[in-house]
């Protein structure tokens, strides 16, 4: 590797910093990297490169750790984003070769020391990329002066599917293969990003759903320890992993499904992609209404304990923390794909939070409950409030409480501001603020709220993102004091037309079901 460095700096006539070269009549950004030089473009005042490698194809090693690449010499031009992990759905551009991160930054030469934040995407842990129009960082690091990162990995069984008990020869690693892959691009962030001009020792991971349920993850994992300073999590939580047991039942029926014998490992390297994907429908074994959840397992490996029980994780007591859920989470996440549930009446209301709460409470005392709550609310109102209370939101109390208990240093905040859409049907729904982390709200996807109030916003939420990133701390001038989270006061800070701390706001919800043991989805 280093003959191979060396060879590459003779070759491009640099010493580690960034250099330039002349492509379509412009001078573009050159950045040698330890895997070899890559080839950005200007863009938005700042410096942008696209699907720069950070792993081999991962066809070579399918439910294996990933391997970093094959060095080259000559400049590959980073211009264009990489393909995503196979998944279900219309994500463009999928392949098992799939390990790639982009790079926005106000300059690409080394020696700016920029805090450096990068973006783990959503889509639990089965869909999505880096590459979604709504994650551009070119203005996050245009106003924070900061490295903006996102990338892609293993996603759904080819990320997730744990054969350790079936091969422990061949894939001892399997069931958190996508995660290796995010510690791997981790170990490229520290080893090259000060030659994008950020600064190694801050590294600030953000994301939103299972992105923030990854970083959760990461933040138990003996693996990543020292690769990040400090985090921020939107509406994603892990607090427990799949068990082994209920990881093998999975993986068992998953095999069942593709036609594999359990011990067949061979058979398993070679099915085409195509028919891993179109096994993603079976019923999952565990919980047989929903389609199969693939997710990181608690393996003696990767994990040793589960993410944030019975305690957070002491690896990471010192480092900050902001943790944030939307007023609305399940508006969209269930009334998307159950329309019918904003018009339910009074009488199916207590069957319908039987089905969706995910916890095992007498929905006839949650209507109840609500009712005396909210007495001007309909039926429809408290569906979405109690499924909110008792599934989305109900894992960032489990750790903002277990991070308060710990004297940990961090913030919570809720997201109040209203999606305009509609006539604000969907009120402030899951995914509405990662827009306003971004400066976004004009990119396909964003969820902006009235005019009058959301760019006031924006700037709040992302100069809070951007200081914690920069100083540790989310407090900055355009916001109010933001209190840290205790268990005494539960500190929250809101989001909405007016941008407030509040102590235990929704606290009547949360000792509600506070009574009822917190199960994690898929563990």
């Amino acid at each position: 590797m280093q003959v191979n460095r060396r060879a590459a700096l003779a070759a491009i006539g640099g010493a580690g910093i960034a250099l330039t070269a002349r492509a379509g009549g412009r001078e573009d950004p050159v950045v040698l990297t330890t895997n070899g030089p890559v080839c950005g473009v200007h863009e938005s005042g700042g410096a942008v490169f696209r699907g720069i490698r950070y792993g081999a194809d991962t066809a070579t090693t399918r439910f294996v750790r990933p391997r970093r690449p094959a060095p080259w010499q000559e400049t590959v031009r980073a211009v264009s984003y990489g393909a995503a992990s196979p998944q279900r759905g219309s994500e463009p551009d999928q392949s098992e070769d799939c390990l790639f991160l982009n790079v926005w930054t106000p300059e690409a030469r080394a020696g700016g020391n920029r805090p450096v934040m990068l973006y783990i995407h959503g889509g639990a842990y089965n869909s999505g990329s880096g590459s979604d129009a709504l994650y551009d960082g070119a203005r996050l690091a245009a106003r924070g002066d900061v490295v903006v990162i996102t990338i892609n990995h293993r996603l759904n069984a080819f990320g997730y599917l744990s054969l350790g008990q079936l091969m422990p020869d061949a894939y001892p690693d399997s069931g958190n293969a996508g995660q290796w892959d995010i510690i791997l691009a981790l170990d490229w962030v520290k080893e090259n990003v000060a030659s994008f001009g950020g600064d190694p020792g801050r590294v600030m991971l953000f994301g939103q759903s299972g992105g923030g349920a990854k970083i959760a993850t990461l933040m138990a994992a003996p693996a990543a320890r020292g690769l990040f300073h400090s985090v921020a999590t939107m509406s994603g939580q892990q607090v427990t992993a799949s068990g082994p047991l209920n990881a093998h039942r999975r993986t068992a029926a998953f095999l069942d499904r593709l036609g594999i014998a359990q011990g067949d490992a061979a058979a398993l390297a070679s099915v085409p992609a195509a028919r891993i994907i179109e096994a993603l429908d079976l019923r999952d074994p565990v919980n047989p209404e929903f389609q199969i959840y693939f997710g990181p397992v608690m393996d003696g490996r990767l994990l040793t304990r589960h993410p944030f029980w019975p305690d957070a994780p002491p690896q990471s007591s010192a480092i900050p923390m902001i943790l944030g859920n939307t007023l609305d989470e399940t508006r969209n996440l269930i009334g998307r794909g159950a329309p019918e549930m904003f018009d339910l009446s009074w009488g199916d209301l207590p069957g319908a939070l039987a089905r969706h709460m995910r916890c095992d409470i007498d929905p006839y005392e949650v209507v109840s409950a609500y009712r005396g709550f909210y007495p001007d609310r309909s039926p429809g109102e408290i569906f979405f409030a109690a499924t909110t209370a008792a599934r989305s939101w109900r894992g960032q109390v489990e750790e903002a409480d277990a991070r308060a208990r710990e004297g940990g240093p961090n913030w919570v905040y809720r997201f109040d501001l209203p999606w305009a859409a509609e006539g604000g049907r969907w009120g402030a729904p899951h995914m509405v603020d990662i827009g306003y982390a971004f400066l976004n709200l004009d990119q396909p996807g964003a969820m902006p709220g009235e005019r009058a109030h959301a760019l006031r916003v924006s700037n709040a939420l992302s100069g809070a993102f951007i200081s914690l990133a920069r100083n540790g701390d989310p407090n900055h001038s355009g916001i109010p004091h933001w209190p840290r989270h205790t268990i005494a006061a539960r500190e929250t800070m809101i989001f909405g037309k007016t941008v407030y701390a509040a102590n235990d706001p929704r606290g009547n919800e949360r000792a509600l079901f506070a009574k009822v043991p917190f199960i994690q989805w898929g563990s």
